[in-house]
């Protein structure tokens, strides 16, 4: 009796795709030594520097992280952290007016 093959529903993504990202993470890096190469200062410097960066960061999550593929996980990576964010700086917020509260009927009672 013959055994049915495995079915493998894993997507292969062809390796010119990896090939071609390798290629512009590289040029990427590339133009972020040649701003200090040529020696870009101020806000022109850390733009530069700041959109390679991003623009590397988006291409190694888009495709090595294959969250290109996947819509949900695209939507936490990117919704979740902001949302941590708010709510921390929030928590920071009530704890800063509790301390500044505290400190001035501490220093009222004293005088």
């Amino acid at each position: 009796m013959a055994q049915p093959a495995a079915h493998n529903d894993a997507q292969q993504h062809p390796i010119r795709l990896y090939l071609v990202v390798w290629v512009w993470l590289f040029i990427l890096s590339t133009c972020s030594y040649l701003v200090d190469y040529f020696g870009l200062v101020g806000y022109l410097r850390w733009s530069l520097i700041l959109l390679f960066m991003m623009l590397k960061a988006g291409l190694i999550v888009a495709v090595f992280m294959h969250m290109a593929w996947e819509r949900l996980a695209l939507t936490y990576a990117i919704l979740t952290p902001p949302l941590a964010l708010i709510v921390f700086v929030g928590i920071m917020m009530f704890e800063s007016h509790y301390t500044l509260f505290s400190r001035l009927t501490f220093f009222a009672a004293g005088s």
